[in-house]
């Protein structure tokens, strides 16, 4: 998993009017919890947008006023019409206690199926997974060379990487290999000759 530092400052007060302060500022209010007692902080919006629109988890460093803290996104909150970046809940991590989170998927190799005209779909773009940090990678590489037309790969099917728990139910379909339109027509053609 990569690492992100990320510096952050105290929050003094926690209200409504300290909040609408912040957000004019052009900071975004966060907390850390998971491990003790909660930590009010706030960060910029353009350091922890950036990181946040992007498909990637990542390990955050956060040092807050000098301390220090490992944690990884647990929530967002938007606004409904802007998109504007509201809070962000973390949730601190140790290197000797498992955790969940949602991994990215990705597809690795060439589905015969596809060779021959099907359409690869990728029904879960992230999979809930539970591991140490030491344990969990970047993205979950999924195996594709063994699908054909029609072909699914189920959770229960794919090898989880060192010690990683698969969260999601085991019947959930992840790849799937569809014939395209283009490939019924080629067919039908086929079948007229």
């Amino acid at each position: 998993m990569k690492k992100v530092s990320l510096s952050g400052s105290l929050r003094e007060s926690v209200g409504k009017k300290s909040t609408k302060k912040l957000r004019k500022e052009e900071k975004v209010p966060c907390v850390i919890y998971g491990k003790g007692e909660q930590i009010q902080f706030s960060v910029s919006e353009k350091e922890v947008g950036k990181l946040v629109w992007s498909p990637n988890v990542y390990n955050f460093i956060i040092d807050i006023d000098g301390k220090e803290h490992s944690a990884v996104i647990q929530d967002l909150q938007f606004h409904p019409v802007s998109d504007r970046l509201l809070h962000v809940d973390f949730f601190e991590i140790t290197e000797d206690k498992p955790f969940k989170v949602a991994l990215p998927v990705e597809p690795v190799g060439a589905a015969p199926g596809v060779v021959k005209g099907g359409k690869l779909t990728i029904n879960r773009r992230k999979l809930n997974v539970k591991g140490l940090i030491k344990d969990l990678p970047e993205t979950i590489k999924i195996d594709i060379t063994g699908l054909d037309v029609a072909d699914t790969l189920k959770v229960s099917e794919l090898a989880a990487e060192s010690d990683l728990t698969f969260l999601d139910p085991a019947s959930d379909v992840v790849v799937a290999v569809k014939s395209s339109r283009k490939m019924v027509d080629v067919e039908e053609e086929n079948a007229e000759e």
